[in-house]
């Protein structure tokens, strides 16, 4: 007679359900979720660096009559900023928060930027077989790592520069212009602007390039217009901020 063998009561812990994290934490948990973050937070990057280069041309405006007083275009279009949506809300509310979400975005960039090296090198222990392999293959991760640090570290001084005053000896909150003139006026802090906004022309090329890939939007038929939309943002940005420290050190930008 053959015995039957019966289990017994499966334990509570073998039954229990995994919890399930919450759609945008799980997505963001695997490589292409993190691929999307970079793509969408350096949309967000690409789109305040225009903007805000766009405002700062106002530099060269420079004095016009406003309620009576000759004061600097620039000066007014930084206290516009300010008052976004008053009586609505609070002077500076809004400012602060585009800047919160600008923080969130650069913080977001950097952690799956982090992430997916590391998934990378997991993927890969074994370094390229041939130099000229290597080239082709890391050229543009290679580029994209080195300048993103170097565009981080300007964002701090460039904030401690215009917006804290830290680095800035002869700062005056509110003055757009004059601070700008006094900043720029430093043969090495201009140096150091014009070689930091080179870098990030770099960043961006490849970063608008690549986001198209990582949305699907690969296709030959739009590569070329890809190439050439990725030059042109890339360009417009370089010359654009790169054209205030020449201008202040050539006498066209002065107090």
């Amino acid at each position: 007679m053959t015995q039957v063998v019966t289990r017994g009561p499966v334990s509570a812990t073998a039954t229990q359900q995994r919890k399930r994290k919450p759609f945008l934490i799980d997505f963001y948990s695997t490589a292409v979720g993190k691929k999307y973050v970079m793509a969408i937070t350096g949309l967000i990057g690409v789109g305040f660096v225009v903007v805000h280069m766009i405002g700062n041309l106002k530099m060269y405006i420079g004095l016009v009559n406003h309620h009576g007083e000759r004061v600097y275009d620039i000066d007014i279009y930084g206290e516009f900023l300010r008052e976004i949506l008053v009586p609505i809300l609070p002077r500076t509310v809004f400012l602060w928060l585009m800047r919160f979400v600008l923080i969130g975005a650069v913080a977001l960039h950097l952690h799956a930027a982090y992430s997916l090296t590391v998934i990378n090198r997991k993927a890969r222990p074994v370094g390229y077989k041939s130099s000229r392999d290597y080239v082709v293959a890391n050229f543009a991760s290679r580029t994209m790592r080195w300048s993103g640090i170097i565009v981080l570290l300007f964002i701090l001084w460039h904030l401690a520069d215009f917006t804290w005053g830290w680095v800035n000896p002869d700062f005056v909150r509110g003055a757009v212009y004059r601070n700008v003139d006094a900043s720029l006026s430093r043969i090495p802090v201009s140096l150091l602007y014009i070689v930091a906004n080179i870098a990030l022309g770099i960043h961006l090329f490849h970063g608008f390039w690549s986001m198209f890939q990582t949305m699907g939007w690969n296709s030959p038929r739009f590569n070329q217009w890809r190439r050439a939309a990725a030059i042109g943002i890339a360009t417009l940005i370089v010359v654009g901020n790169v054209s205030f420290p020449i201008a202040v050190q050539a006498g066209i930008i002065e107090i």
